[in-house]
């Protein structure tokens, strides 16, 4: 089952190609390393991919599905960790009883994967979102990210507000998660992911010039 189709997809930004002629197929079961130096186009791929962006050429269809006019049904299927954590100004409380309710999200279960990763949510459950430090934003995103039925897990530096015991935490819940859901990791890092991915696309200047599995 193809998860993301891509045919020669190119987005400019002020006159510069971020994304040039990309072709790309994501199936059912790839767990992707998406590495590249700063600026290579590997964010504002995933973004197309969730529908931030009108294309200038191309298309993208993520499980059949428009991601700009479909956009609804796509998220369904996906979950976002983004690098930087949205400045939301619920509570803790407020975004768990959203999530629980919107995406039909157990928060049992995001409970029970946050204090795996040491973060005790019934003790900041109070607070809201955008007070809490980086590495408890990333840890409950995280949660709710891995605790949603989704099709595919998107993650964007998912370690770098981590502390080490966060991260190994992190790293074995997703050995726990479905084998028929895929994954994409943008990252620096493949080493700490090398056991989690069996395919790595390598991206410089809004091109992908490296495909290939491992």
């Amino acid at each position: 089952m193809m998860l993301v189709t891509a045919k020669n997809i190119t987005k400019k930004f002020t006159n510069t190609k971020i994304l040039d002629a990309i072709d790309l197929n994501i199936k059912k079961g790839d767990r992707i390393a998406l590495m590249g130096p700063n600026g290579a186009g590997k964010t504002t791929l995933v973004r197309a991919m969730l529908g931030f962006y009108h294309l200038d050429n191309g298309s993208i269809k993520v499980l059949g599905f428009d991601p700009i006019l479909q956009r609804v049904d796509v998220l369904k299927q996906i979950s976002f960790i983004p690098q930087l954590p949205p400045p939301v100004k619920l509570s803790i409380e407020e975004l768990l009883n959203f999530v629980s309710k919107s995406s039909n999200i157990s928060k049992k279960k995001i409970f029970d994967d946050a204090l795996r990763m040491d973060l005790d949510i019934k003790a900041h459950i109070n607070k809201p979102f955008y007070k809490l430090s980086g590495g408890m934003k990333q840890k409950l995103l995280i949660s709710i990210a891995l605790s949603k039925d989704s099709k595919l897990l998107i993650f964007d530096e998912p370690t770098a507000n981590l502390d080490p015991k966060g991260r190994e935490q992190f790293y074995k819940l997703l050995k726990e998660i479905d084998d028929e859901c895929s994954t994409i990791f943008i990252t620096h890092r493949l080493e700490e992911i090398k056991s989690l991915v069996n395919r790595k696309i390598y991206m410089d200047l809004g091109k992908v010039v490296e495909d290939e599995t491992i």
